[in-house]
């Protein structure tokens, strides 16, 4: 359970962002997403590998 604690006199909105902040590194939202259907062990892969390519070479160019 998510627990935002409030300091006094706090702005409600400011309460809202920490809590979707907070709901968001759980990554509860993401993982529901992916539940949602069955991809190929290998499709996985294969985008891990690419996303891993592309980081790499961000990490090129940067130098």
């Amino acid at each position: 359970m998510i627990i935002v604690q409030l300091k006094e006199g706090e702005n409600i909105e400011r309460a809202l962002k920490k809590f979707k902040r907070k709901y968001e590194k759980t990554g509860v939202v993401r993982e529901l997403r992916s539940r949602q259907s069955f991809t190929k062990p290998s499709v996985v892969n294969r985008k891990n590998r690419q996303r891993a390519a592309y980081v790499q070479k961000l990490k090129e160019n940067e130098d």
